[in-house]
């Protein structure tokens, strides 16, 4: 038998960017054998790739998946769009290293997890980069992973939710931890620098930690300390990160957050584009979509928020500080029709899902302040939230640069067992897609191109060995589309929709996704990637 697996006639677009072609692929255990005509050569399976295109596993630059591969190893919204490779633990918050009890992020906290081997009782019970690796061999999951240790997971589980910059001794126990989390796999660090305790980090608690993942090869990703109006402060703070310690960097999902912002595009380029063109490994990734998700509880006061979960409970709790934070939220001069509840975690708030805080106000007779508290309350600070604030306009020009590429920004998911009680983003089922979509059919750019800027160039910029491409020898990570029919058909009312048009996904020689759906009678074959 010459193959394992093997592709005929397929269109083969092989995430160089260069000119399809026609040609047969055959697969020898978890690797690309060859490429080209294949005659006569017989395989134990085949598939008939003509009228399809064959293009690289697709590499999802930015997602929150860590944790919920525990749970839904199937991976299935992700190989429906034909993702193969998630980069996690991004915007500061990994599964591991889960130090001293550190809090998980709330959708993540709110799930029960299969205890890892060799203990008892429901987890998470993990808590080095390592022990998470161990919990994510047993679950065997059909993608593979490559995770950024966080910095707020990192420091939770050194100083807690403490709402103040670190100690020089903290600083340095949180560079040790994140040495270790290095030492045991993890690709570089990233950070969610508005979010707690994250926010109160100074500018050199940061470079310091990034200058210990630098000495140890690794790589740096980042939600910035604004998006919005101290935008271009933020990119300076990044900028004078990547060249103090040399560090490759990611800004995570680039974008102009409100009205007042929208005109700060040409400045962000240039900026980034004059770090670029000095020599500064930097790269962008970014949904094609106008609202961010996030918690809800980002929009509570400073002082409401800091201390975290536990501290935000306490206030919500307490009626004379619930009505302060009800006053001064309703005084913020934030649209309620801009935000729309996604997840929600009990009975009263399960209606608010899929629904803007203005049509929630009107139903519930009540001001914004006393919804966002009345809903945050009832969820225990777990409620998910849709954001509207951004420029149709400059996001077709941040995915018009070459240096851009897709980042969904969200955890796998299901439409069933744990995962489907939840209200997701539309971007966790259909950014692929429609990023495709968007740069070929709104921007004009070749195919090729744009399955370049979905494989081989998240492949560069994340150093990831031996993928991104159809070339002999590297491994199997393979995607048979079927171009007219491939589109998201997730949208806010309808978030559980799987992308069409995705017929065969191989992950490491493995076709656990066949004739548009799941395979179960494929072994799962992802695995944590490791750094070259």
């Amino acid at each position: 038998m010459d193959f394992d697996f093997l592709i005929r006639g397929a269109t083969v677009f092989d995430g160089t960017g260069a000119k399809p072609f026609v040609a047969d692929v055959g697969v020898r255990g978890e690797r690309i054998a060859a490429v080209g005509d294949l005659g006569a050569a017989e395989a134990r399976e085949a598939r008939d790739g003509r009228g399809l295109w064959l293009t690289p596993g697709l590499i999802d630059a930015h997602t929150h998946s860590d944790a919920f591969l525990l749970l839904e190893p199937t991976c299935p919204s992700k190989l429906a769009q034909g993702v193969t490779t998630e980069v996690g633990g991004q915007c500061g918050g990994s599964a591991a290293p889960r130090l001293n009890g550190a809090r998980l992020p709330s959708d993540w906290e709110a799930q029960t997890y299969p205890p890892r081997p060799g203990h008892t009782g429901p987890g998470p019970n993990w808590g080095t980069v390592a022990d998470y690796r161990t919990c994510l061999e047993a679950a065997r999951p059909a993608t593979n992973l490559i995770l950024f240790a966080g910095h707020n997971t990192i420091r939770k589980g050194v100083m807690g939710d403490a709402p103040r910059a670190a100690t020089a001794d903290e600083v340095a126990a949180m560079a040790r931890t994140l040495e270790q989390a290095l030492d045991e796999g993890a690709w570089g660090m990233t950070t969610g620098l508005v979010y707690h305790p994250g926010v109160h980090s100074r500018p050199e608690e940061v470079v310091a930690l990034a200058r210990a993942c630098a000495a140890r090869g690794g790589m740096y990703a980042t939600h910035m300390r604004s998006e919005g109006d101290g935008l271009l402060e933020a990119i300076d703070e990044v900028l004078a990160l990547a060249r103090a310690t040399g560090i490759h960097a990611q800004i995570s999902h680039l974008k102009t957050s409100g009205r007042a912002n929208w005109g700060k595009l040409d400045a962000a380029f240039a900026k980034i584009e004059a770090a670029r063109a000095e020599g500064l490994w930097l790269h962008s990734d970014r949904y094609p979509y106008l609202s961010s998700g996030t918690d809800l509880d980002i929009v509570l006061p400073d002082w409401a928020s800091a201390g975290g979960n536990a501290a935000i409970l306490r206030h919500l709790d307490d009626p004379a500080e619930a009505r302060r934070i009800a006053r001064e939220l309703d005084a913020s001069g934030r649209d309620p029709a801009a935000v729309m509840v996604g997840g929600t975690w009990c009975a009263e708030t399960r209606p608010c899902s899929g629904r803007t805080l203005a049509e929630i106000m009107g139903a519930w007779g009540c001001s914004f302040g006393e919804a966002v508290v009345r809903i945050l309350r009832a969820d225990r600070s777990r409620t998910g939230a849709f954001f509207f604030g951004m420029c149709e306009a400059n996001l077709a020009r941040i995915l018009a640069k070459p240096w851009v590429m897709p980042g969904s920004d969200a955890s796998l998911r299901a439409p069933w067992g744990p995962l489907g009680r939840d209200w997701p983003h539309p971007r966790a089922y259909g950014t692929h897609p429609r990023f495709f979509r968007f740069l070929t059919e709104r921007l004009g750019l070749a195919p090729e191109t744009a399955i370049w800027r979905m494989t081989g160039l998240p492949a560069q910029a994340f150093s990831i060995p031996r993928r991104g491409l159809v070339r002999e020898g590297f491994f199997a990570d393979l995607v048979l589309i079927a171009p007219a029919t491939w589109r998201d058909t997730a949208d806010y009312a309808h978030p559980h929709r799987f992308a069409t048009g995705v017929d065969t996904v191989l992950v490491n020689g493995s076709p656990v996704f066949m004739g548009g759906q799941l395979n179960p009678s494929a072994p799962r074959r992802g695995r944590f990637l490791e750094r070259a």
